[in-house]
């Protein structure tokens, strides 16, 4: 409840709509343009991140793509961890980075992953996905 004149109520981030926010994260449409372009479907398993990390990187040698490609995959390896892994959520940190905390408490940042696999392709998103869903 927002009463003007008791101020604004402060609300922590991580309970503002959960599946709200996991759609827009989920939306990659980078990715998800060059991955069907090269016919692979995004299914949101991990099976398309195994499928995913086949792929031949035409995108290394684009400097204006890479670091979008990157940002959009590592959002999509963690929309597959939060559907996938019990207990796997979305988290945003004090300076609005979105990483995936586990039940554990962990915090793993699926968006550096990403930018690593865009750039080099280690770690693939198949193995980081494995890391994650093993804890």
């Amino acid at each position: 409840m927002n009463i003007p004149f008791l101020g604004r109520r402060r609300v922590d981030p991580g309970t503002r709509d959960p599946e709200g926010i996991a759609g827009l994260l989920a939306e990659c449409e980078l990715l998800r343009s060059h991955a069907d372009r090269e016919g692979v479907r995004l299914d949101d398993s991990p099976a398309s991140l195994e499928q995913l990390d086949q792929v031949v990187p035409r995108w290394r040698d684009d400097e204006e793509i890479l670091p979008w490609l990157g940002n959009d995959a590592g959002l999509y390896l963690g929309t597959v961890i939060v559907r996938t892994v019990p207990g796997a959520a979305w988290w945003f940190r004090a300076d609005g980075q979105p990483v995936v905390r586990l039940a554990s408490g962990r915090e793993f940042d699926v968006v550096a992953s990403g930018h690593e696999w865009a750039a080099s392709g280690a770690p693939e998103l198949s193995q980081s996905y494995a890391e994650v869903a093993e804890t």
